[in-house]
């Protein structure tokens, strides 16, 4: 239960070091962080075996560190490190172009600590005046950091959605608990989440509330009730529990998934029946005609089933009461994985590793797409892809129930142009094209850019077509119409990266891209064996979109596969 809280505060750790420019203790504390993140077993358990050291970047030293963190949930390094630097680090973060680096020079310079300093003294044209700011730099933060103050006050999806699952399975085993679930934006897989809402059927709520406030992951209890309790959890997100009887719980799961829009014209069409809806049933005057399950409360209503994903009250309520919802892609249609990283370029798991555990995904392929040329990402060169290739065969003669295609992420120059030559790429399997710097040029020349590649006969995919990191920066000023458009006509497949802080294509342009008739490909973009469960998300964001089993081409089996990327 403690696994987030103690990857968190690593992490912490590691971002104050990296302000001194400590390198290898950064790294250090990172590398344990994500050992600790991807655990499938509490870490309290395996310092009861006393196997804590053992871990993968767990030595002595971060290992007294986790000990401490355990017995008293705080980490007396990490408050002196604040102490040094008392500065919003969360949110001046959350600024596009601010890492840690950057903060402390804006902190021992000008005294900033927090976004209204910031925004003070780059109207001020203070910042820049630093050495390695500028005047172009100093306009890119104060626009960036409107941006960032939008994204205030919730965290991505990718991030809570574990921690959530957690709680659930916690308070689940509870012998007073008979059913919990959880609501909210969560359960609708919106790519941020403002807070975490359980709901729960139980005869003992005080014992329920007893153990959900004490929570070794509880930081404050906010308010302790009968029927409902809040309580402020390490990461500073608040998470409410509710109890219900049985017979109410459907609708209490309507009312408590729902978006505010989706919960009013639920109740207008309650109303325009003669009849009530909260979150305890449906009912007319003062008997209750539905209330136990959501299928139940919907169809009361005169409505199909509607996927928590799409209540948002765009379209899906009509759709409904027409019988015309979509058969939504499922999270079980996906056979492979089209764009993962290895530790050919800036991955960190081998070949093998990553085909491995895709095959225990039950995926029948897998597509290795390295970076290729990208200094930053240890991108392949000519030489480098070519004996990658070699490889990839020498791997797919080992395997028996996945077969891995030849691909590489290729970047797009500032004009359109692939860094590799074309009869290199015609030995690919799968050839990706991708965006990474000057990702804010005029729309018109961004769309001109991308349009070249896609309709170089070589390229297969577009990947994270708008740039986007979700909180940190914002897409590019693409036409998107016109780059949906674009793909349609030269048949080449979007991405829906599933990676937390993209999810890219967002959900409103699926559905823009299912209505031009593109096709589609959800990818993890994992760059570890432990990420290829980030597909996920990409699933719920194509879900958001409306996005069918037709529309995704990694629903295809093999041989289909194969046979649209012209492989046979």
């Amino acid at each position: 239960m403690q696994n987030h809280k103690v990857a968190s505060l690593l992490n912490r750790v590691a971002d104050y070091l990296e302000m001194d420019d400590v390198d290898f203790r950064t790294k250090a504390y990172r590398r344990a962080a994500h050992t600790i993140e991807t655990l499938s077993v509490d870490i309290a358990q395996i310092r009861k075996q006393g196997k804590l050291q053992k871990l993968p970047g767990v030595g002595t030293h971060i290992g007294v560190k986790i000990e401490e963190i355990l017995d008293t949930g705080k980490l007396e390094y990490l408050e002196n490190l604040k102490e040094q630097y008392p500065v919003d680090l969360d949110s001046l973060m959350s600024v596009e172009g601010l890492g840690p680096k950057k903060i402390k020079l804006l902190y021992h310079e000008l005294g900033i600590t927090n976004l209204d300093d910031l925004e003070r003294e780059g109207k001020r044209h203070h910042i820049r005046r630093l050495k390695g700011m500028g005047a172009k730099t100093e306009a890119k933060i104060l626009q960036n950091l409107e941006f960032a103050r939008k994204s205030t006050g919730r965290q991505l999806l990718g991030e809570v959605m574990p921690l959530a699952r957690k709680i659930k399975e916690k308070v689940g085993a509870l012998e007073a608990v008979e059913e919990v679930k959880i609501a909210g934006s969560i359960r609708r897989c919106q790519e941020t989440v403002g807070d975490i809402d359980v709901l729960t059927v139980t005869n003992h709520p005080d014992e329920v509330m007893d153990f959900f406030t004490q929570m070794d992951i509880v930081d404050e209890v906010v308010v302790k009730g009968h029927s409902k309790s809040t309580v402020r959890l390490f990461n500073g997100m608040d998470a409410d529990i509710r109890v219900f009887k049985t017979d109410e719980f459907g609708s209490a799961l309507v009312y408590f998934t729902g978006s505010r829009e989706f919960n009013i014209s639920l109740r207008k069409i309650a109303i325009s029946m003669d009849m009530k809806l909260n979150e305890y049933g449906v009912f007319h005057q003062e008997e209750r005609v539905a209330g136990a399950t959501e299928e139940d409360v919907l169809n009361a209503l005169g409505l199909d089933y509607i996927p928590p994903e799409l209540r948002e009250n765009t379209g899906e309520i009509e759709a409904s009461l027409e019988g015309k919802l979509p058969q939504l892609v499922d999270y079980s249609d996906i056979n492979g994985d089209l764009h993962v990283h290895t530790n050919w370029s800036d991955g960190k798991s081998s070949i093998m590793e990553m085909a491995t555990g895709a095959a225990g995904r039950g995926y029948e392929y897998l597509a290795i797409t390295d970076h290729t040329t990208l200094p930053v990402a240890s991108g392949l060169n000519e030489k480098r892809l070519r004996q990658q290739m070699d490889k990839i065969d020498q791997v797919n003669s080992q395997l028996n129930d996945i077969v891995l295609l030849k691909g590489a992420e290729v970047n797009l120059d500032s004009v359109g142009n692939l860094d590799m030559p074309q009869n290199l790429l015609e030995g690919l399997d799968l050839v990706v094209a991708s965006v990474h710097y000057d990702l804010h040029q005029d729309p018109e020349k961004m769309n001109e850019r991308i349009g070249q590649a896609l309709e170089n006969e070589q390229v297969d995919m577009l990947a994270h077509p708008t740039g986007r990191k979700i909180k940190e920066r914002q897409p590019s000023p693409l036409n998107i119409e016109k780059l949906l458009e674009k793909a349609s006509d030269t048949g080449t497949i979007l991405e829906v990266n599933s990676q937390p802080k993209r999810l890219d294509l967002k959900d409103m342009h699926i559905k823009m891209a299912v209505e031009y008739g593109c096709q589609l490909a959800i990818n993890s973009d994992s760059h570890h064996v432990d990420s290829l469960g980030f597909l996920e998300l990409g699933v719920a964001t194509a879900r958001r979109g409306w996005a069918q089993k037709k529309d995704i081409v990694n629903t295809l089996p093999r041989k289909k596969l194969w046979k649209k990327l012209g492989l046979i």
